[in-house]
């Protein structure tokens, strides 16, 4: 089968396209043949050997896809070959890829495999953000960072759901356009802007009561000087790099929370793992919520579309067609 791979750390220079094997069923395992694969950023952070997995090399980067099941191990019982799914899992950056049954998400008959692709990472972060790290209700006000992005324009579709108020943020002037379709209040340009000073005043000084923060050190401080009274900054990436240490005492004066999150701590929480998919299938099924497609690349040009991704000039989701 065709796949990237690549043998050393760095950027999207060290990533090849190469005939390996087809890999084999090993207990509790499923094998999918890849028809869409999404692109994260988490996948940069996996080349440069970064991320929460480490590569073993040779390794196959990528993380997330759809398609249909190949092959089941004959201890798998609940799912069998020809089953559409999608699934959050190492090495997706192939024509197949082996993963953990658990990590395999059946598909509604309503959604298509481009859609299956671009949900499980960013629509899935984008709810427990703002429904399992954070009780988004209807009145608060929500900063989304990198609204143009997949999380990003995920979470404001949810939070405009919910009855939120969502202040988005971009990097430049023709992402606005964008964001404000798919729901947003207000949209901030972070780089002719301060997003800190433009959220007390679209707020009447009062401040925001969630920060959505995937930037990281450019932001984490400001987000905390733009929250109301018993505001929350959930941090879930670090594009921007490390922030820097906060001291726990300049939470004190308004009684504000900073927390982390990451997507594959639910893996194992079924319960709420299972809320949250239902509740994403529901909102997109009542046309509430879809991840627009940037733009799609073939498997052999995944060199081109990582270097895209890091340009700042993508919006929506990136895919790799097989």
């Amino acid at each position: 089968m065709k796949a990237i791979q690549f043998d050393r750390l760095g950027g999207a220079e060290v990533m090849e396209l190469r005939e390996v094997p087809k890999p084999d069923l090993q207990p509790g395992t499923i094998v999918v043949k890849n028809h869409v694969i999404a692109i994260n950023f988490g996948d940069t952070l996996f080349l440069r050997g970064e991320y929460l997995v480490k590569p073993v090399f040779p390794d196959i980067p990528g993380m997330e896809a759809a398609g249909v099941v190949d092959a089941v191990a004959p201890d798998v019982k609940d799912i069998t070959p020809g089953t559409r799914v999608a699934y959050i899992g190492m090495g997706a950056y192939a024509e197949y890829t082996r993963l953990r049954r658990s990590r395999a998400i059946p598909l509604p008959d309503f959604m298509d495999f481009e859609q299956g692709a671009a949900f499980p990472i960013a629509v899935l972060t984008a709810w427990h953000l703002l429904h399992s790290c954070h009780q988004t209700t209807a009145g608060q006000t929500v900063i989304v960072h990198s609204a143009a992005g997949g999380v990003g324009i995920a979470a404001v579709q949810i939070a405009k759901a919910a009855g939120a108020r969502v202040i988005g943020t971009v990097s430049s002037d023709d992402k606005i356009a964008f964001v404000r379709k798919f729901g947003a209040d207000e949209v901030i340009n972070y780089a002719t802007h301060d997003f800190a000073v433009e959220a007390m005043r679209l707020t009447g000084g009062r401040g925001v009561d969630l920060v959505l923060d995937a930037v990281g050190k450019p932001t984490l401080t400001k987000g905390l000087g733009c929250l109301a009274p018993f505001g929350h900054l959930v941090l879930y990436g670090r594009a921007g790099g490390i922030p820097d240490p906060v001291n726990p005492m300049t939470l004190f004066g308004k009684a504000l929370k900073i927390s982390g999150f990451a997507v594959p701590m639910v893996y194992g929480m079924h319960e709420i793992h299972r809320r949250g998919l239902d509740d994403v299938y529901r909102l997109a099924r009542e046309g509430k919520l879809t991840v627009p497609i940037g733009r799609r690349f073939s498997l052999a040009d995944a060199v081109e579309a990582i270097r895209y991704l890091q340009s700042r000039r993508s919006v929506g989701k990136l895919l790799l067609l097989p």
